[in-house]
């Protein structure tokens, strides 16, 4: 394996993707301004080089070695031997399974590339990135076309949201907004109901909406909105429909992850 360099100072400057971090300031400017992203763990890595992402350079252990060896053989990136205490050491955590990898970011789609879609989910300022993982996850499994974000949505590339979505960010159609004012109106436009999910009390029970569309099948953009506050009045007010989850127990709602894997699969095609 000709790119194969073993590592041993926590210091070298081929490791600077990779330092520390757990901090948001420092994976912030390694992810915007400098294009890139960090793959963790053996599979993810896999997924997104398969989803043909260019590999910068790779951060492993030595045991992934054998697990990897085709697609190592395949890259030109250099692959940084280490051993797992030394990845630690410079990532500031435990790392999954010791290998990443730092992937270079590709052009984005675009909401007009996802406007002949069936079944979109649409998050307004999901903030959390294991909620915004979770949600692609839900919605790539149960059979939906793709995500539009509002454009303060988090980041679906950073780490966390890669981990918490096994990967499937890689394959799942996402795109961001460009007008978070009017992007729903465009949204109608393509023949999308738009349908919110909110705790209104003129809200539809979602297994009633459910029999209603299942009568007559259509279009159908989910709104989904951010964690705590919810979705704002601006949105909602643009909404065809409104829908809630009925709750017992006195539990008035569920994580916006865990909503939006209900929502999907009772609004499944």
């Amino acid at each position: 394996m000709a790119n194969l360099v073993p590592i041993t100072d926590p210091t070298d400057e081929r490791l600077d993707d990779y330092v520390r971090l757990r901090e948001t300031s420092l994976r912030r400017k390694l992810e915007t301004d400098g294009g890139l992203f960090i793959a963790e763990g053996a599979k993810i890595i896999r997924r997104a080089v398969e989803a043909g992402y260019r590999p910068r350079s790779f951060l492993l252990a030595e045991r992934w070695l054998p697990e990897l060896t085709d697609l190592l053989d395949d890259s030109a990136a250099p692959v940084y031997l280490v051993t797992e205490e030394l990845a630690e050491q410079v990532t500031g955590f435990h790392v999954h399974r010791g290998a990443l990898a730092s992937m270079h970011r590709t052009v984005g789609l675009r909401m007009s590339d996802l406007l002949d879609a069936r079944r979109l989910v649409v998050c307004e300022d999901i903030v959390d990135h294991t909620n915004l993982g979770a949600i692609i996850r839900s919605a790539a499994g149960l059979g939906w076309d793709g995500v539009l974000l509002a454009p303060r949505a988090t980041d679906p590339l950073y780490r966390r949201a890669i981990k918490t979505s096994m990967g499937t960010v890689f394959e799942m159609p996402w795109a961001r907004m460009a007008n978070w004012a009017s992007d729903l109106r465009k949204l109608q436009e393509a023949g999308f109901e738009i349908v919110a999910m909110a705790l209104r009390d003129d809200a539809v029970p979602l297994a009633e909406f459910a029999g209603q569309l299942r009568q007559a099948p259509r279009k159908i953009a989910l709104l989904l909105g951010t964690e705590g506050d919810g979705l704002s009045a601006h949105w909602l007010d643009q909404a065809d429909a409104v829908v809630r989850i009925t709750m017992h127990h006195g539990v008035d709602s569920l994580n916006v992850a865990a909503a939006a894997a209900v929502a999907c699969f009772a609004l499944a095609e």
